[in-house]
């Protein structure tokens, strides 16, 4: 705790005394100039720490992305066989596949049980409003790895005969049945369906948190209009409260999806992308550090990030869109 204020107490004395010195610096320029610059020096340290940690890092990932490995021994060029090697390795697209997979069903699912939490729990009474909305978004509180320990007392998997840890195989044995290992399950991607259950425990609580205030400040008129007009509920929801939410719809689908893009934590700690869980992330780092493929490494973040483009374009725009309109 003591470490922890005295960094964020140290960061800000130190930014104001950067801006102190900018604005010295600026004030002893010709008044002139001092105008038409001052606004760029408060804005530098910001363009200098974007420039610094975003786009010096992604450049020079696109350059690693061409060459054997990066350090000793010395590097060569190569051209794109990183990624023709990766594209045309059976392993590596059935990665893809897994994190498609990811993308499309996690980030749908989150949006869909953060809804309905958020719309059933404005009907209760306050106390017990709050009391849901607390339990659901406690899991929040709690780093990946860690729901990974939590969720691996879940499906932990015993051989028959031995007492069961696993709260599933626990229920499966009392009921008569013989324990399952779930995580090595991986027909019909049962295993990587057990492990998205895992982030969408997790980020149900955020996407509840901001649809719920976009529920409630849909304006009370259009909901008794819609009743006087004769709709009922599931009317009301699908055309009037749907519609008005939509952006906040939109913000919560992105936000989810390009955190599973990145997903690594659940996948490192519960299978670390044995048994036909591999994602992207995760080979990423088995290349880098496993096998000392910088290479191929690279070529995979370049992958991901021309991936993350289109979803950061339309985020941009829905973004501006909702700016104009306002």
């Amino acid at each position: 705790m003591t470490t922890a204020l005295i960094t964020v107490l140290a960061g800000i004395g130190v930014a104001v005394l950067l801006f102190w010195l900018l604005n010295k610096l600026a004030e002893a320029l010709p008044s002139r100039w001092e105008e038409r610059l001052k606004p760029f020096f408060y804005i530098l340290p910001a363009y200098a720490a974007i420039t610094m940690f975003l786009v010096y890092p992604a450049i020079q990932t696109v350059i690693y992305s061409f060459k054997t490995r990066v350090g000793f021994p010395a590097e060569s060029w190569t051209g794109l066989d990183n990624y023709r090697d990766l594209l045309g390795s059976p392993a590596f697209r059935d990665t893809l596949f897994n994190t498609l997979l990811w993308i499309i069903i996690v980030p749908t699912a989150t949006v869909m049980v953060g809804l309905a939490v958020a719309v059933m729990a404005d009907r209760l009474r306050e106390k017990a409003e709050r009391a849901v909305k607390t339990i659901i978004f406690m899991p929040m509180a709690i780093s990946l790895v860690g729901a990974g320990t939590v969720w691996g007392l879940v499906y932990d998997f015993r051989p028959l005969g031995t007492p069961q840890v696993g709260i599933q195989n626990a229920i499966v044995v009392a009921l008569g049945g013989d324990p399952v290992p779930w995580v090595q399950e991986s027909a019909f991607r049962f295993n990587s369906m057990l492990l998205m259950v895992m982030l969408l425990w997790a980020q149900a609580g955020f996407a509840m948190v901001l649809l719920s205030a976009a529920v409630k400040g849909v304006p009370v008129d259009t909901l008794e209009a819609a009743r006087i007009d004769g709709a009922n509920e599931a009317q009301i929801f699908t055309k009037v409260i749907v519609p008005q939410i939509w952006s906040t719809i939109v913000t919560v689908f992105v936000t989810v999806l390009i955190a599973v893009m990145k997903i690594f934590d659940i996948v490192y700690v519960m299978t670390n992308g044995n048994f036909n869980t591999n994602v992207v992330a995760n080979e990423f780092y088995a290349q880098f550090f496993t096998n000392n493929n910088q290479g191929a490494a690279s070529a995979i973040v370049v992958m991901l990030m021309i991936a993350i483009i289109p979803v950061m374009a339309y985020q941009v725009r829905n973004f501006r869109r909702e700016e104009a309109n306002r």
